[in-house]
């Protein structure tokens, strides 16, 4: 494995941490109270963050 496609994977994998560490903040916070936004709005940030990693590891993949 080159040092491009290992590049690639770390952010692909970063990308599904953040994805999955936004869905459980936003799990989190409708299990407890749910009256306040910004929880929420963080973890939208978070999974976009991560939406927009995936998107960059899934261009950058070298193609065969």
């Amino acid at each position: 494995m080159d040092s491009q496609a290992r590049r690639v994977a770390g952010t692909r994998v970063l990308g599904t941490l953040a994805i999955l560490v936004g869905l459980s903040i936003s799990l989190l916070t409708m299990a407890g109270d749910g009256s306040s936004v910004e929880p929420h709005a963080f973890a939208l940030l978070v999974v976009l963050t991560g939406i927009g990693l995936r998107v960059e590891a899934a261009i950058r993949t070298p193609h065969a």
